[in-house]
């Protein structure tokens, strides 16, 4: 797996992530759950934002929670052990060198991991392996591209880019999510079926202005500031005024949209 991940593994994306999910819990996981028991592996688990709401989902799967940091599986364990749940377990592993044999598996889900790959084919294929024939994959990506908002501004999207640009650096893809289907397919999953979950924020829902705009895509564009402006990727200036109208979109009469894609294959 890339260890270049982007946005750090400080407290503050720690943070981030869990407000994400938690925001996201509806629109992205509404429809994610698995038979009693069934093995499921989680493949990327980071500090387990979306690991709580999948052993919630299914309380009578088994559940194998990996990641390749040490920390991030710590951060998950603890986690998962604090909501009380005791079908997880966790290992620190490689997503392109996982101790599991063939058809481990029967379901296997991926949520916000091929944004960060390099090799996001050959990871869908390894998964493969370890899939049970007819068991299933689901794979849940952002599309920074997807991004639209009013009152519009130019420097917003030029700080947006800075993010998708360092990402692209780091060898990942902020735009993936558009992508799923024909990943998928080149993997060589079959009937797959993807479906666009927008996100559309105005001030009507302050939950969501709180949640996701500020707390979760703002965050997220803010904690690279210092990054895009060494590597000479955006001027102080332009990223700042960026910043700025990001929050203006926050305002009583602003609005703004984000779509994820959600993507379910078979072996």
């Amino acid at each position: 797996m890339n260890k270049a991940y982007v946005h750090g593994y400080d407290r503050r994306e720690n943070i981030r992530l869990q407000d994400q999910a938690s925001t996201l819990v509806e629109l992205l996981h509404s429809d994610t759950f698995y038979p009693a028991g069934s093995r499921v592996l989680e493949a990327g688990c980071g500090v387990g934002a979306q690991t709580v709401t999948l052993a919630g989902n299914s309380p009578n799967a088994l559940i194998t929670s990996v990641d390749i940091s040490e920390a991030s599986v710590a951060e998950a364990r603890r986690k998962v052990e604090a909501a009380g749940f005791t079908h997880v377990q966790f290992e620190q592993a490689d997503i392109f060198n996982l101790p599991y044999g063939p058809d481990a598996f029967d379901h296997i889900f991926v949520c916000f991991v091929l944004e960060h790959l390099s090799r996001p084919v050959e990871a869908l294929h390894i998964l493969k392996t370890h899939l049970r024939p007819g068991g299933t994959i689901t794979v849940i990506e952002g599309d920074h591209g997807s991004t639209y908002f009013y009152p519009d501004s130019e420097a917003a999207h030029q700080a947006i880019q800075s993010q998708v640009e360092l990402q692209r650096r780091a060898g990942g893809n902020a735009m993936v999510g558009r992508e799923l289907y024909p990943l998928l397919r080149s993997a060589g999953y079959g009937a797959i079926r993807v479906s666009p979950r927008m996100v559309y924020v105005d001030s009507s829902k302050p939950e969501l202005v709180e949640g996701f705009t500020k707390k979760t895509f703002t965050a997220m564009i803010e904690g690279v500031r210092e990054s895009a402006i060494r590597a000479g990727i955006s001027e102080p200036d332009v990223f700042e005024n960026g910043i700025r109208d990001l929050y203006r979109t926050m305002e009583p009469d602003g609005v703004f949209c984000y779509t994820f894609f959600k993507a379910v294959g078979n072996k």
